[in-house]
């Protein structure tokens, strides 16, 4: 994988997420324009924390997310870390109605997994989810899936095209905020030699927000590949805490990941994930 791959590929998501946001922000300011005399108060920091929480949630964020998974290859002596960079551009479509996108970018440095060491950028991933206004502290969202490798190595995961489906159904209730989030993929073409796309993940999660805005979370990832009959599963669970530095808003989140189950050659045992992310509420 080349730097110049590796640098293009960043781009292009930055310019689409980039061109989300605008988008987003300039529609945004069409309305406050259209109705001046109604102020709205700006979300606190329990708001904001409590919105980071709901994958559906009408707020506009940049997480950056690392995480290290040990125990990998035939000798279970490789490790690798990972980056992934995960915005999400809520766009309001009217009467309470969204349309979220989340473009998912990740990049991966291997360690002496089964004679190799090196990075690359692994995958593009878009996430979508229309998610209409219900009326009640129920919401749900569904959409169309799609991921697309970058790199042509094999390294760093399937060298297929997948396409799908994810959806979520949750419930805020106080402090509480609950539910599952998942996805189908189906393989559309590429080298199966690396993996296959024809896939089905899970991610139930609970979170707990307190009024001076930390937030205790636990979630299970559990992605099962039809091909293999294998689930990788790892357990979370971990804490953050927003804070506002002048007019920005940023969560920082810390954690522990365990393997419950591992795909073969896969992280084992346990993991670790630290995540920043950048709010724009307005």
């Amino acid at each position: 994988m080349s730097p110049i791959k590796i640098m293009t590929a960043a781009c292009l998501a930055l310019t689409f997420a980039n061109s989300c946001f605008a988008d987003e922000m300039s529609l945004r300011a069409e309305v406050v324009d259209a109705n001046k005399p109604v102020a709205s108060a700006p979300m606190d920091k329990l708001d904001m924390a409590k919105q980071l929480a709901n994958p559906l949630a009408n707020m506009i964020s940049m997480p950056i997310q690392w995480s290290y998974g040990g125990k990998m290859g035939a000798n279970q002596q490789g490790s690798n870390q990972s980056v992934l960079i995960q915005p999400v551009a809520p766009i309001n479509l009217g009467g309470g109605d969204l349309f979220i996108v989340r473009p998912i970018l990740a990049a991966a440095s291997m360690n002496s997994v089964n004679g190799f060491s090196g990075y690359g950028v692994s995958s593009i991933t878009i996430e979508s989810f229309y998610a209409p206004k219900t009326g009640s502290s129920w919401i749900w969202g569904v959409g169309p899936y799609v991921t697309a490798p970058i790199n042509d190595t094999g390294n760093f995961g399937s060298q297929q095209t997948g396409v799908g489906v994810t959806g979520v159904v949750l419930n805020r209730d106080g402090p509480w905020t609950y539910g599952l989030l998942g996805y189908k993929s189906w393989s559309t073409g590429g080298n199966a030699v690396y993996g296959t796309q024809n896939n089905i993940y899970g991610q139930p999660f609970l979170a707990y927000t307190t009024k001076s805005a930390w937030t205790f979370s636990t979630n299970m990832q559990a992605l099962h590949n039809y091909d293999t009959g294998r689930t990788s599963n790892p357990l979370f669970a971990g804490v953050s805490k927003l804070e506002v530095f002048g007019k920005q808003p940023v969560q920082f989140s810390v954690g522990a990941t365990y393997y419950l189950s591992s795909a073969p050659e896969g992280p084992q045992g346990w993991g670790a994930r630290a995540t920043v992310t950048f709010i724009f509420p307005e």
